[in-house]
């Protein structure tokens, strides 16, 4: 099951936000989103869990919970849309 993390404190690390998630269950990757150009948080991030059933406790137990100051955002992931890429002139 993948999970949108939203409104993450840019200063999170990935390892802390799988250690928060494998409170529910086992957790087979976290990513923070990271912008390209500085390396810095974009505030929000994606976990997947290898269970459904866990990853569904996970964000009825953590949607709304405070993490150094800031309410999480957790919902399941939306599939990305295929969106036609920027040009650059």
């Amino acid at each position: 099951m993948n999970i949108y993390v939203g409104n993450v404190s840019y200063d999170l690390t990935e390892k802390g936000l799988e250690e928060l998630f494998a409170e529910f269950g086992s957790v087979s990757a976290a990513r923070i989103i990271t912008d390209r150009m500085t390396g810095r948080s974009k505030g929000f991030g994606f976990v997947e869990m290898e269970n459904k059933k866990e990853g569904e406790e996970a964000i009825k137990q953590l949607d709304g919970k405070e993490i150094d100051g800031r309410p999480l955002k957790v919902n399941e992931a939306k599939p990305r849309e295929d969106r036609p890429r920027r040009q650059r002139y």
